[in-house]
């Protein structure tokens, strides 16, 4: 189990951000075909998201999978609550259930 200052800090990051993105990488440089293709899709929704690269904290990349009880990295969280991965973000994306979560959040400012 991880320690409970990993959990506490992303509970915090989870709380501060509306939308945020547990990723391998960055999004200049994402390190996986399923961190690329969650970002495409939040850069589709043109929502502000915060992103949060767990190759540069271990702590993190082990405690987030324990914090939501999912095995796989990305993870998106919207409003405080555990979305899921790259897989159900698509199957969201398809239904248009994803625009519905994001439906009101700032929108990115690029």
């Amino acid at each position: 189990m991880s320690d409970p200052a990993t959990h506490d800090r992303i509970a915090k990051l989870v709380a501060d951000h509306p939308v945020l993105l547990f990723m391998k990488g960055t999004p200049l440089f994402p390190q996986s075909g399923f961190s690329s293709r969650a970002l495409a899709m939040l850069d589709r929704l043109g929502v502000e998201y915060a992103k949060v690269d767990v190759l540069q904290d271990m702590e993190i990349r082990q405690g987030i999978k324990e914090f939501s009880d999912w095995p796989t990295i990305p993870q998106l969280y919207v409003k405080g609550e555990f979305v899921g991965g790259s897989d159900i973000m698509m199957e969201m994306w398809e239904a248009g259930e994803l625009h519905q979560l994001v439906n009101g959040l700032p929108a990115r400012a690029d």
